[in-house]
């Protein structure tokens, strides 16, 4: 009997050496077939040396047998790791170059099962056999980059955001790897974490103008508009006729202080779009303080008349122009029309 064994343990071997110098799997179903005849005894079920030739076949059957031509009880990938589990680590020491085989069969099939995953979105299932790749811990398969991405795509955030600080420790990462991460904190709900990622790539890559981009948006919706003002105009200068971005430095410049240039800004909006409320009413209301500051100062008075009834032709009703128009008629002394706009305040005030 254990004649009979070696004699199909050394088939198989024979078999296997045929597959790995022709590729014909035929060669490997001949092997397979004596390495499970081999491994129905119980003692050479527990040999390392089977198991390590049974390992070898089924990973094989595993990457080249994509389609699974040849029959097998159950995945070839399973039945590889259980020969895998058998052996000690010891014994693989005495078997280091078909140890390597294994796990490169192994990955190339994990690798190619993601794929297949992927195409069908299953994005856990890729996410699993990527994770599987690396955790066979081969240099020539970096996976991080994928299981970065499918972690965000299964809303694993933390995940994710670890295994795009992995890429990004390695300081070649491209800009890509920054706006994915800045997004994944934005799906984390991480202000900060945003901030910092744009901040970095900022640094890293100056010249781009997403990175600006996202960062002028973030700073926008933080409400940050000293941060915004010093590089609005780079903003701009990519974008030169995008009438929110050049309201947003118009408003961002008035903010802190730089009132000549919110003008300038404001004035483009309005060479855009001269039917834009907010820059009509904006650049009105800059007016109307240069008004209210010195009544003698007649361009202001003329383009705040001009820019304020502007803006409540474009919303009649709407408070804020009729606010201001008040104040300026007041200031002017143009009573009659004063007691127009009050009356229509009034009337909003009681509706």
């Amino acid at each position: 009997m254990q004649t009979f064994a070696q004699s199909n343990y050394k088939e198989s071997s024979n078999s296997f050496a045929r597959y790995t110098k022709s590729g014909d799997l035929k060669n490997l179903e001949s092997a397979k077939k004596f390495i499970d005849e081999t491994y129905k005894s119980r003692r050479d079920s527990n040999s390392a040396r089977v198991n390590v030739l049974r390992a070898m076949i089924y990973s094989s059957m595993a990457y080249a047998d994509s389609t699974r031509s040849i029959k097998t009880p159950s995945d070839p990938i399973d039945i590889t790791y259980e020969s895998v589990n058998k052996i000690k680590k010891r014994d693989w020491d005495n078997y280091v170059a078909e140890h390597q085989y294994v796990n490169q069969n192994l990955a190339a099939s994990h690798i190619y099962k993601a794929k297949k995953a992927l195409e069908k979105e299953d994005y856990a299932g890729a996410y699993d056999n990527y994770l599987k790749v690396k955790n066979l811990d081969i240099q020539n398969y970096d996976v991080t980059y994928n299981l970065a991405l499918l972690a965000a795509q299964t809303q694993q955030y933390d995940t994710a955001i670890a295994y795009y600080n992995d890429l990004l420790k390695k300081g070649d990462a491209p800009v890509e790897y920054y706006l994915e991460l800045a997004e994944v904190y934005k799906q984390n709900n991480d202000s900060q974490g945003i901030l910092n990622t744009l901040h970095e790539a900022r640094t890293k890559f100056p010249e781009n103008k997403q990175v600006l981009m996202n960062l002028v948006q973030l700073f926008a919706q933080r409400n940050e508009y000293k941060a915004i003002a010093p590089i609005i105009d780079e903003a701009v200068a990519h974008e030169p006729e995008n009438i929110d971005l050049n309201y947003l430095a118009g408003y961002s410049n008035e903010t802190v202080g730089n009132i000549e240039i919110a003008k300038r800004y404001y004035g483009k909006v309005l060479q855009l779009d001269h039917n834009n409320y907010e820059a009509n009413l904006a650049l009105g209301l800059i007016y109307l303080n240069s008004f209210l500051r010195d009544s003698d100062n007649v361009e202001a008075q003329y383009q705040a008349q001009n820019l304020l009834l502007k803006a409540n032709e474009i919303r009649p009703y709407d408070v804020n122009a009729l606010k201001s128009l008040s104040l300026y008629y007041e200031r002017s002394g143009d009573l009659a029309q004063l007691d127009r706009v009050k009356l229509l305040l009034n009337q909003l005030s009681n509706n």
